[in-house]
């Protein structure tokens, strides 16, 4: 029988308001590598890759490196999560259920401005865990996969568009086993996706009434960065956009702050599972 499985969240304001745990009775669904040098970051540091789930903005990769939200102190202000930059402010509200979670956010910034979010979430999975996804969504693949596809990687293309789950031949759905590989990809236009990792499931929804490209981005890294020292991480990231980096964006890749000077999204999170009581 499947059953819901209450959520329950921990985050840390002072650290990039950064989600530390998002747990059930009987699981961690975050990853974690301690890195001491997470704690001293200022805005501009390269990114520190602690796990956990960072909020990335206005960029995923590029400059800053994901982003200026995940560097800088977050402030309580009622019942929101509030950040301050110098060309944005962003609102976060979160609220635990017994049947989700459910992270409201507002970005004001002036009209026009262009940006990429992500809930930069990194998963601790087992090398068994899949990926679902709706069958044939546009997938597009960086340059860092092109030597696992069944095609040559065109000298002038920054990216290549296939379908999901195995765009230009290649199996993303299958979270392992560790092959010593790393890639990333982002699942455009997708809204909902799910990880199965044995009799459990996390579910991520996305939602916003504004007119701006939604997908999901997938960080695939089986062992194979950093390649000095690998490990093994995974990280399943609703995003606003569709490049992982701005300065790359085409017209209609990044989210864009309309007249109101506003921008409001939602992201669900929801589990379940088959174990037995």
């Amino acid at each position: 029988m499947v059953t819901v499985q209450p959520l329950i969240v921990d985050t840390d304001l002072a650290h990039g308001g950064r989600w530390t745990s998002l747990r059930t009775a009987s699981r961690e669904w975050l990853w974690h590598r301690p890195d001491p040098t997470r704690d001293t970051v200022r805005p501009g540091d390269a990114f520190v890759d602690a796990g956990g789930l960072e909020e990335c903005a206005p960029t995923i990769r590029g400059t800053p490196d994901h982003g200026d939200a995940w560097s800088r102190p977050w402030h309580r202000v009622g019942n929101s999560d509030v950040l301050h930059t110098p060309d944005f402010t962003l609102l976060r509200r979160i609220r635990q259920t017994p049947a989700k979670v459910h992270a409201s956010y507002e970005l004001a910034a002036a009209p026009g401005y262009r940006l990429l979010w992500a809930a930069h979430a990194l998963l601790d999975l087992s090398p068994r865990a899949r990926l679902h996804a709706p069958l044939g969504i546009p997938t597009r693949l960086f340059p860092e996969a092109a030597g696992l596809l069944n095609r040559r990687w065109p000298a002038d293309a920054r990216y290549l568009t296939g379908q999901w789950p195995t765009p230009c031949g290649l199996h993303l759905d299958r979270l392992g086993p560790d092959d010593g590989n790393a890639v990333g990809a982002i699942l455009t236009g997708c809204r909902r996706v799910t990880v199965t990792d044995g009799a459990d499931t996390l579910t991520f929804a996305l939602g916003t009434d504004a007119k701006v490209p939604v997908s999901v981005a997938l960080w695939r890294n089986l062992r194979g960065f950093p390649t000095s020292s690998p490990y093994r991480s995974i990280g399943v990231e609703p995003m606003l956009g569709s490049v992982f980096d701005l300065a790359e964006a085409g017209p209609s890749d990044a989210a864009t702050v309309p007249a109101s000077g506003e921008l409001r999204w939602e992201l669900e999170i929801t589990s379940t599972s088959t174990r037995s009581s």
